[in-house]
């Protein structure tokens, strides 16, 4: 038997097949249609292009691997999150879902917490633009004549499960970064609900992430060659899976993300909020499990900016970086080019840099842009203190990781060994198809999200702890200090 996770992002699909044991049987990927923004700080994408591209993306499996794609037993699906994907009768896509990193609905955010004042009790989260429920307040403020045909509210894989199957479902972790979810008792909120206008019955069913969601629909069966019953699972979004894709599902165990957003993550056995931290304190896609998370929005993103503006490519920047480091950079970079979640909660947020000269040239700034993430994770780290919790083992994952260099910065700023996998996909193509294994053959996921071999561990650098915890305190200073000046 066999088993496909679907991971679908907003650039592409990429579908993964692994075998009983979780070995890689082969992969498959489709990219999408790019998101538009059709104002400043808007990010909107066509749902159709996420199934456009999962049909694609399996459709190269069935060519390239058909005896094992012929033997899959359960799907599991991982997404991006929080999008709000907007349906009316018969299912009918009303608008383009707004994704994200979205942060038009900064004003509706205030409004919900007047509205409801123990709004971050329930959902254990700040109402940040980024959520799914302040977008849809947004449209039921601007687009009226949307909101009044609205039938359902799916996030970007519960749409794509829909095709699927033809259900509306949801799992735990995604449902999470909804605002609609009591994150601690596991269930949607009547009250989270009530406060944009909403029920129950607009909201998709809720299972955990391992267990069966629904069946595969038998014509998308027959399609790629699959015999017999294909169970769906819950599946999870794109951070928990992850998580499940390096074995992080037991307390203490995380990894931090260098994609083109920043990610700091930890399982939690107990639901552990800080909401004036700005941490995102989820469900994770593990039965009875929770997780927190630092987010930052411009990680790589940020090199890919300076890319742009230097016209050299992000691989040539960090090496020329890493070519000249001798410590920290005289300039500092505040990575705030789409604002910020963690811990700032500031959509307005805009990035910066100081400290340039006469001989600051594209090398050093690639430094200070790596350092300006790093800080930025820091702050992660110290705000998830700031809620009990501990790190106990931190692997790192995401393009950012192939370099040394950014990862000994991450490793001396958060005093922390980092273990980096040996090469393969350990992301959340492969976590969904764990989680489609547990959900096909009620496997305990303990024993399926095991931990990657490591190909190396990078060790902090003691030498030059105080020099950054120096820096450390003059980039947290300069937040303020801007923010003042720009009101």
């Amino acid at each position: 038997m066999t088993y496909l996770g679907i991971d679908i992002g907003t650039s592409g699909v990429k579908a993964l097949l692994i075998d009983g044991d979780g070995r890689a049987l082969g992969e498959a990927s489709a990219p999408a249609v790019e998101p538009v923004r059709p104002h400043p700080g808007w990010s909107e994408q066509n749902p159709r292009d996420w199934w456009d591209a999962t049909l694609a993306a399996v459709d190269k499996l069935r060519s390239s691997h058909p005896d094992q794609l012929s033997a899959v037993r359960g799907i599991g699906l991982s997404g991006h999150m929080h999008g709000a994907t907007l349906l009316g009768r018969n299912d009918e896509v009303l608008r383009p879902c707004i994704l994200w990193n979205d942060g038009r609905s900064a004003a509706e955010c205030q409004e919900m917490e007047t509205a409801l004042p123990n709004l971050r009790q329930l959902a254990g989260n700040i109402a940040m633009p980024g959520f799914t429920a302040p977008k849809f307040a947004w449209v039921r403020k601007h687009e009226p004549e949307i909101y009044e045909r609205i039938e359902k509210v799916l996030l970007p894989k519960a749409y794509v499960r829909l095709l699927l199957t033809g259900e509306h479902v949801e799992d735990m972790s995604d449902a999470a970064g909804t605002l609609w979810l009591d994150v601690q008792k596991r269930d949607w909120s009547d009250e989270l609900l009530g406060v944009t206008g909403l029920s129950r019955d607009h909201m998709p069913r809720l299972v955990e992430g391992s267990a069966p969601s629904a069946q595969l629909k038998r014509d998308l069966a027959q399609r790629w060659g699959m015999e017999g019953t294909v169970t769906v699972a819950g599946g999870a979004g794109d951070n928990a899976a992850a998580a499940c894709g390096i074995g992080a599902i037991r307390p203490g165990e995380g990894f931090v993300s260098l994609g083109t957003s920043g990610v700091l993550f930890v399982s939690n056995e107990t639901f552990s909020p800080n909401t004036e931290g700005a941490v995102h304190a989820f469900c994770h896609a593990i039965p009875d499990t929770w997780h927190q998370m630092g987010v930052i929005l411009s990680a790589t993103d940020s090199l890919n900016w300076l890319s742009r503006i230097t016209g050299k490519k992000q691989a040539e920047l960090a090496g020329e970086a890493e070519a000249r480091f001798k410590g920290p950079a005289e300039a500092i970079f505040l990575p705030y080019l789409s604002g910020e979640r963690t811990p700032h909660n500031n959509a307005g947020a805009r990035g910066s840099f100081t400290g340039l000269s006469q001989s600051t040239d594209a090398a050093e700034m690639a430094q200070a842009v790596m350092e300006g993430v790093t800080f930025a994770m820091r702050d992660c780290q110290r705000v998830l203190a700031d809620a009990g919790t501990s790190i106990n083992r931190l692997l790192a994952v995401g393009g950012g990781s192939k370099s040394a260099l950014w990862l000994k910065m991450l490793a001396t700023n958060l005093d922390i060994e980092i273990a980096l996998p040996e090469d393969g996909d350990f992301g959340g193509a492969l976590g969904a198809a764990r989680l489609g294994l547990c959900a096909a053959t009620g496997a305990d996921p303990a024993e399926i999200m095991t931990m990657p071999p490591i190909k190396t561990t990078i060790a902090p650098d003691k030498n030059l702890s105080a020099a950054y915890s120096d820096q450390y305190a003059r980039y947290r200073a300069l937040y303020p200090a801007i923010e003042e000046a720009r009101q």
